[in-house]
């Protein structure tokens, strides 16, 4: 299973790298569904555990007294500005084979931060790219009531059921939609009304 994730993570990282080489600089700069970031914050986000040792994100979490999206923020805007959109590009294509996990969440949630990151652009773009169900059902099916809190979600009385495969989350009144779409609801992200 988890050679499985592994292969859904480097296909996810390859499609996203694919998908990055085509965008112009004006597309680098254009918000993403991050508040506050833009596309490039969000590339330097997602590839700075390639790029940067632990111990600097040690400290920048020291200086942040512990606050992990503070420090994220910090290091994504410091490293966007340091590098360029070529940089980041490179960084990525090198290590799509990189076995990266977050802390705490494995194979799964390497695969759910690239997907949701991922979304963060494309959506934001308008950019028609659907992620592969197989991915997209191995991220939902890791959504626990904890990751919901974490994202300050507010899906309360809200059932969420997928309309182009199946699966549902929550009790309440149904919100129905494509799962990449209720994915990001989770997560709190905020759809471009076209979206909704």
């Amino acid at each position: 299973m988890t050679q499985d994730i592994r292969a859904a993570v480097a296909a996810e990282r390859r499609e996203q790298a694919e998908l990055l080489s085509g965008l112009t600089e004006d597309q680098w700069n254009a918000p993403s569904l991050c508040e506050g970031w833009t596309v490039k914050h969000v590339v330097a986000h997602t590839t700075l555990p390639y790029r940067s040792p632990g111990r600097r994100v040690l400290w920048e979490l020291l200086k942040s007294a512990g606050r992990f999206n503070h420090a994220s923020d910090r290091m994504a805007r410091q490293d966007a500005a340091a590098l360029s959109t070529g940089d980041l590009l490179r960084t990525l294509k090198a290590n799509v084979d990189h076995p990266w996990t977050p802390p705490g969440g494995g194979a799964v949630g390497a695969l759910s931060h690239d997907v949701i990151h991922g979304l963060d652009i494309t959506v934001a773009l308008g950019l028609d790219r659907k992620v592969p169900h197989e991915r997209l059902r191995m991220v939902l099916d890791g959504m626990k009531p904890a990751n919901v809190e974490y994202f300050g979600a507010d899906l309360r009385d809200k059932r969420l059921e997928a309309t182009d495969l199946e699966w549902a989350f929550g009790q309440g009144q149904p919100v129905r939609d494509e799962a990449q779409n209720l994915l990001l609801l989770v997560c709190g992200r905020r759809l471009p009304s076209a979206q909704r």
